[in-house]
C-alpha cells in the first residue's frame, strides 16, 4: 500500500498538467529577463531618458505591487485562475508588441515605455497570484515542498538564461526588436496555461453582489487570525525590506567603493545565481532532514549573518571571492527558506482563501520596496553608502526574532492542512 501511494505521489510530480504549469512559469520569466536588459536601453539610448526619468520608469513597474495585488487576489478566489492567468498573459504579450511597433513607425516615446511597464506590473500580478495558489489544486498538501522546489529551480535558470539572452539580443537585433522574444515567451506561456486540463473547484458566488473590497478585507482578516500565516509573511516584508534598502547602493558600493570590476561583478552575480538554484535543488532534503520550521529560520538567519563579509569588505580578489561565497550561501538558504514558507502558507491556507493570502503576501513585501529605496535615499545622506548597507543588514535581524518567538520554531514535519474556520465579521457588520 505503501509502495503504491509514493507511486502515484510520484507521478502526480511528473503529470503533463505540473508539467506545463513549471514551463508557462519559466517562459514568461525569460522573457521578462530580456525586457528587463531591453526597456532600460530603449529609456537610456534610444529616448535619452534623465535618471529622475529612468527612477520613474522604475517607480511605476513596482507600483502595480502596492495597489494591485489586492484586487487581483480578490478576484482569483472568485474566479477560476486559468483564464486569468491567460487573460494576463496575452495582456502582457499585447502591451509588448506595440514597443517594436512604434519603433518601426518612428513614433516610440517615454509615454509609452511608462505605460507599458505599468500594464507589464498588473498582468504580472495578476497571474502570479492565480499561479502560485493554483498548484494547491494540482497536487496533494504533501507534494507542495517538493513541486515548489522544482518550481524554483527551473524558474532560477530560467531567469539567469532570460538575462544573459537579453543582452545578447540588445546587443545583436537592438533593444526594440529583442523585445518580441518577451512578447513570444508570453504567447508560449498562455499556451501551456491553456492546455492543462485538471479541473478547478470554484467556490460558488455570494448570492448578495458583495464588492471586492469586503472580500479584500475577509482576506485580510483570515491572514491576520491565522498566527503562522501572519508570522511568516511579517517576517519575510521585514526582510524584504531591509534587503531592499541594501539594493539600493548595493551595486553602486561594489563598483565605486569596492572598485569590483563589471566583469568580476558579473561572476560574483552569477556564483549567486548558482546559489539560488543549488538552494532550490536541496530544500527537499534539507528539510526531510532538518525539519520545516528550521529550514525557514535558518534561512533567515544567514541573510544578515552574509553581511557582515559585505560591510567589511575593501577592495582586491580576496574580497571579492568572499563576496561570491557568502552571496552563494545565502541565496541558496534563502532560496531552500523561501520554497519552505511558501509550501507551508499553501498547506495552511484554506482554498478559498488562497488568493487573497498570496496577494497580502506581495503587497507587504514587494509594496514596501518603493518605500524602502526612498529610506535608503534618506539615510545616505546621514550615514554614507556603508552606513545605510549597515542599517538594512541590521533590520534584518527582526524577522529571526519574530519567527523564533512563533509557531514556526516548533515545526518540524508538514502540518495537516486546516478545516475551514470562521473569518472574524467586519466592524459594523458580518461578512
Amino acid at each position: 500500500m505503501t509502495t503504491s501511494t509514493h507511486s502515484v505521489r510520484d507521478t502526480k510530480l511528473t503529470s503533463p498538467d505540473l508539467r506545463r504549469l513549471i514551463g508557462s512559469e519559466c517562459a514568461s520569466l525569460s522573457g521578462s529577463a530580456v525586457s528587463t536588459v531591453a526597456i532600460p536601453t530603449l529609456a537610456v539610448l534610444e529616448q535619452q531618458a534623465s535618471t529622475t526619468q529612468i527612477a520613474a520608469l522604475a517607480c511605476l513597474g513596482q507600483l502595480p505591487n502596492a495597489v494591485v495585488a489586492l484586487p487581483a487576489g480578490a478576484f482569483s478566489d472568485r474566479y477560476a485562475k486559468r483564464p486569468q492567468m491567460i487573460a494576463a498573459d496575452l495582456t502582457a504579450a499585447g502591451a509588448l508588441a506595440t514597443i517594436p511597433a512604434a519603433a518601426f513607425a518612428g513614433a516610440l516615446g517615454l509615454g509609452q515605455l511608462y505605460a507599458v511597464i505599468v500594464v507589464l506590473g498588473v498582468a504580472r500580478i495578476v497571474h502570479d497570484g492565480a499561479a502560485i495558489s493554483y498548484l494547491p489544486v494540482l497536487l496533494e498538501p504533501q507534494l507542495l515542498q517538493r513541486a515548489n522546489s522544482r518550481l524554483g529551480a527551473a524558474s532560477s535558470v530560467a531567469d539567469s538564461a532570460g538575462s544573459n539572452a537579453g543582452a545578447a539580443l540588445v546587443g545583436a537585433f537592438g533593444a526594440a526588436r529583442s523585445i518580441l522574444a518577451d512578447v513570444l515567451s508570453y504567447l508560449v506561456s498562455a499556451l501551456l496555461v491553456w492546455r492543462i486540463r485538471t479541473p478547478e473547484p470554484v467556490a460558488a458566488l455570494p448570492q448578495d453582489r458583495r464588492s471586492l473590497a469586503r472580500d479584500i478585507g475577509e482576506g485580510l482578516r483570515y491572514v491576520v487570525g491565522q498566527p503562522t500565516i501572519r508570522t511568516t509573511i511579517a517576517a519575510l516584508s521585514t526582510l524584504s525590506f531591509g534587503l531592499a534598502i541594501m539594493n539600493t547602493y548595493w551595486a553602486y558600493y561594489l563598483l565605486a567603493d569596492l572598485r569590483v570590476s563589471p566583469t568580476a561583478f558579473s561572476v560574483i552575480m552569477g556564483v549567486g545565481g548558482a546559489g539560488s538554484l543549488a538552494g532550490a535543488l536541496l530544500a527537499p532534503r534539507i528539510v526531510s532532514r532538518i525539519g520545516i520550521g528550521p529550514t525557514i529560520i535558518i534561512g533567515f538567519v544567514v541573510s544578515p549573518l552574509a553581511q557582515v563579509p559585505l560591510l567589511l569588505a575593501g577592495p582586491g580578489l580576496p574580497w571579492q571571492l568572499a563576496l561570491a561565497g557568502t552571496l552563494a550561501v545565502q541565496l541558496c538558504w534563502a532560496t531552500a527558506s523561501g520554497t519552505s514558507q511558501r509550501s507551508l502558507r499553501q498547506v495552511l491556507c484554506e482554498p478559498r482563501f488562497q488568493g487573497r493570502m498570496q496577494a497580502a503576501s506581495t503587497t507587504v513585501t514587494a509594496g514596501a520596496r518603493p518605500f524602502a529605496a526612498a529610506v535608503a535615499g534618506a539615510l545616505v545622506l546621514l550615514l554614507g553608502v556603508r552606513g545605510t548597507l549597515a542599517v538594512g543588514a541590521v533590520l534584518q535581524v527582526v524577522p529571526v526574532l519574530l519567527l523564533l518567538a512563533s509557531p514556526v520554531r516548533t515545526l518540524r514535519d508538514m502540518p495537516a492542512p486546516p478545516a475551514c474556520t470562521a473569518v472574524p465579521p467586519a466592524r459594523g457588520g458580518t461578512p
